[in-house]
Order: C-alpha cells, then sequence, then structure tokens
C-alpha cells in the first residue's frame, strides 16, 4: 500500500468511527423513554444508561490515548473497535437494565479507545499543510452523526425497537475492523516507559467525582463532591509530577501554552454551546408548544452548518494561521451566544434558525481549526494523549454546560416541572444561562489570543 492509499484508509477508518460515537450518543437520547419502559427503569437509571457511557468515556480517553503512544495507536485502536463492537451487541441484546447499563459502561471504554486514537493517527500520517483538512473532515463526520442521531434514531426505535439503535453499530464495526487489521499497514508509536497505573485510577476518581459533584448542584452534596475532586485532582498534579512516566505530562501543559490555551479554550468553548440544545428543545416543546420532532428539525440547522462549513475551516486553517481562524470561531460563537438573551416567548423561529446558522457557523471554524493548532503544537510523540486531552475537554465541556443550565433552571423553578405558570421564569433561567454562557465564550476569546500571543513568541524563537 503506497503512501496516499494509507492516507486514504486511515481517514476513511477515524472517519468511521468518528460517526458512529457522536451518532450512538444522540440516537440512544431518543430512544430512552421507549428502553425505560420495556426494561422498567426508574428515572434516575434511565438517565444513567447515557450518563455512564459519557463517563466511561471521559474517565478511559486519557490513559488509553497514553497507552497507544506507548504500546501502538493502531493496536489500541484496533482492540477499541473490538470492544465497541462487542459491548453494543451486549447492549442490543439486553434484556435487563443492570446488563444494559454494564454493557454502555464497556462500550464507553470501546469509544475512549477508539476515539482517543483517531485523531493522533490521522496527525502521524497527515504533514501539516494536509492535516488541518484531514481533521475539518473528521470533525464534519462528528457533526454529521450528531445531527442524524436523534432523526435515525427515532426512525430505528420506531420501526424496528430501540435495539436496533445498538445492533446499527455492528455491519459499520465489522467494516473497520478489516481495514484497521487487513488494509491499513504500518504502526505508530512515539514514547518508551511504563503505562501510569496509578495516575491513571486518581485522574478517572477525579472526573467522576466531578461530574457527580455538578450533576448534583444547587444541593450540599454536590459542592462536597466538587471540593473532593479538586482535592483528588491537586494530589493528581503533585503525583504526576513524580513519575517517571505520567499518564499527563504535566510540564507539557506548563512549558506549552499553545496546548495549554488552546485546551482550554476547547473547554470554555464546549461547556458555553453544548446545553445550547438542552435549551431550545424545551423552550420549543413548552412555548412555542411544538412537537419533539419538528423541534428536531429547527435545531437541526446548527449541526448541519458545522457540518459543512468543518471541511473549509480545516483548509482555511491550512492555508492561514489556525489560531487565527479559531479564535474568529470563538468571537462569532459569542456574538450567537449574546442575541440568545433577547429571546422572550414572542421570539420568531425565522431569528432561532438565524441565529442557530450563525452559531453553527462559528463552531465549525472554532472547533477543527483549534484542533489543528493543539496538534501542531506537540511532539509526534504526544499526539495521543494531545487527542484525547481534547476529547476529554469535549466530554467535560458538555457535562459541564449542561450542569450550569440545570442549576440556573432549579435556582429560578426548583424541582417542579415546567408548567404554563413558570414559563416566565423558565425564560428567565433561558436568559441567565445564555448571559453566564456568553460571558464564558468572551473568557474563551481571551483564551485564544493568550493563545496566539504565545504561538507567535515560538514562531518568532524558531526564526531566530
Amino acid at each position: 500500500m503506497n503512501e496516499k492509499s494509507t492516507k486514504r484508509t486511515a481517514l476513511l477508518i477515524a472517519a468511521l468511527s468518528s460517526f458512529l460515537t457522536p451518532f450512538m450518543g444522540s440516537s440512544v437520547n431518543i430512544a430512552l423513554p421507549t428502553i425505560a419502559k420495556e426494561l422498567g427503569m426508574s428515572a434516575v437509571s434511565m438517565s444513567m444508561v447515557a450518563t455512564l457511557y459519557l463517563l466511561s468515556t471521559a474517565v478511559f480517553l486519557v490513559p488509553m490515548g497514553k497507552l497507544a503512544d506507548l504500546v501502538g495507536r493502531k493496536k489500541i485502536f484496533g482492540i477499541g473497535s473490538i470492544i465497541y463492537l462487542l459491548s453494543s451487541t451486549l447492549c442490543g441484546f439486553s434484556n435487563t437494565a443492570v446488563i444494559l447499563l454494564i454493557g454502555r459502561i464497556i462500550q464507553g471504554l470501546g469509544s475512549a479507545m477508539v476515539f482517543g486514537t483517531g485523531m493522533a493517527i490521522i496527525s502521524s500520517l497527515f504533514p501539516p499543510g494536509e492535516r488541518g483538512k484531514a481533521l475539518g473532515i473528521n470533525t464534519a463526520v462528528v457533526y454529521l452523526g450528531l445531527s442524524t442521531g436523534p432523526f435515525l434514531g427515532g426512525l430505528l426505535t420506531q420501526y424496528l425497537g430501540w435495539r436496533s439503535i445498538f445492533l446499527f453499530n455492528i455491519p459499520f464495526g465489522l467494516v473497520i475492523i478489516f481495514l484497521i487489521y487487513f488494509v491499513l499497514k504500518g504502526e505508530w508509536k512515539e514514547e518508551k516507559g511504563k503505562f501510569d497505573f496509578g495516575g491513571s485510577i486518581i485522574y478517572g476518581l477525579s472526573l467522576v467525582l466531578l461530574m457527580y459533584g455538578f450533576s448534583h448542584l444547587p444541593s450540599l452534596t454536590g459542592y462536597l463532591f466538587l471540593i473532593i475532586s479538586i482535592v483528588c485532582f491537586v494530589a493528581f498534579v503533585y503525583y504526576e509530577l513524580r513519575h517517571e512516566s505520567p499518564v499527563i505530562n504535566i510540564s507539557l501543559l506548563k512549558e506549552n501554552k499553545v496546548f495549554t490555551y488552546s485546551s482550554l479554550a476547547a473547554l470554555i468553548n464546549y461547556s458555553a454551546t453544548f446545553a445550547i440544545v438542552f435549551l431550545l428543545s424545551l423552550y420549543l416543546q413548552y412555548l412555542k408548544g411544538m412537537s419533539p420532532r419538528d423541534a428536531g428539525m429547527i435545531i437541526l440547522a446548527q449541526p448541519i452548518v458545522m457540518a459543512l462549513v468543518s471541511p473549509l475551516a480545516g483548509i482555511l486553517a491550512d492555508k492561514f494561521d489556525s489560531k487565527k481562524v479559531s479564535s474568529a470561531g470563538m468571537a462569532i460563537s459569542a456574538i450567537g451566544l449574546f442575541l440568545f438573551t433577547f429571546f422572550n416567548e414572542n421570539t420568531s423561529l425565522g431569528f432561532i434558525i438565524g441565529n442557530l446558522i450563525l452559531l453553527g457557523l462559528g463552531f465549525a471554524l472554532f472547533s477543527s481549526p483549534n484542533t489543528t493548532t493543539v496538534m501542531a503544537s506537540v511532539e509526534r510523540k504526544h499526539y495521543g494523549v494531545a487527542s484525547s486531552m481534547l476529547g476529554t475537554m469535549r466530554l467535560v465541556g458538555q457535562m459541564l454546560s449542561v450542569g450550569i443550565a440545570m442549576m440556573v433552571i432549579s435556582i429560578f423553578i426548583g424541582k417542579a416541572k415546567i408548567q404554563p405558570e413558570n414559563y416566565p421564569a423558565f425564560l428567565q433561567s433561558m436568559k441567565v444561562s445564555f448571559i453566564i454562557f456568553t460571558a464564558l465564550s468572551i473568557l474563551g476569546i481571551f483564551a485564544a489570543l493568550a493563545r496566539n500571543k504565545h504561538g507567535e513568541k515560538a514562531e518568532t524563537g524558531k526564526d531566530h
């Protein structure tokens, strides 16, 4: 296989896996009421079907990226693909809630092994002048999975049952496994050393405590677990600084400001934008009286624009400064979030769709160029950890975003159901949430500008 064919095969493999993981997340959410009814699940256990998958993925993402750097990215990607396929099959044939939840945890592990190495393999094969385009295509496929998930998931659930969503993965998984083991040649590993089990355990525990705590805000329990998670993160940093082969190279965060600020910008961006779909779905269905299908069609405007613009954003990142392109995207996102603060019960659908298109444009211009910046800022031996860190920023940001929205809603409405008598309070909570998200985006712009400043210094140093 020549170099060009190897690149195309690797991009195809990464794209297929990048479609499946977000598709799984967004499609299962549509099927949750049906799953809960058939398996007799409570509201809490029903929500765990979604959250355990995200939590498992977040916990394993960085450790698996580090392991891929040590033993080989293709090897970890292949094993992860097999685990993902087998766990999807287990979920599809599960007849109890416990088996389904166990399957979702294992599926999260497989997803982490796949998602944490896909971008690293692309970055290993594509040189800087081609990398932005490749990562842009990969990012577009992620958005395609996110946007088609609710629609296809609804169709599959309605006509073939909820199990078909999990079994839908099998043919794609078999194709990926065939390509990775029988077509793609070569292996990519850059580091030597022992795997950091201790650091991985402390890191995973910190994330579990963080996510659990944030999901219980603003209760005392939530604040207590957040404090414990911060203590664990401090202990993790202390442990990693003294480990000869740390799961996360803390000195990389300290010395490589471009990597640090780009990762921070990603965290802020996801924290500021992910809850938009959650808030708008409630607004459109409750205040506008729309059906779930019609509300989904309106919200679809954002991921469609993301999928269309991301490849172009990747090309722009190759031709121009990727740091400046992603900074422009963050600024456009901030404008879109600010416009949402003017929402009321009479806001037109045209304004909503137009603003979603603006946000989709901003997020597409930010995401793939920021990914290009991150991968270009680190040495080859850190590609696995770098791509895993970005994935973790995405997952933690998503959790924080929904956590912020839920916290604000609970402050204004409490535990009451959203009903006509508290629509004004819900609208007020939406406005406050979008004010917070706008402020976060502005903070993200400063992070991006600081990143750009350090990037220019680094380039000036190289020139001399």
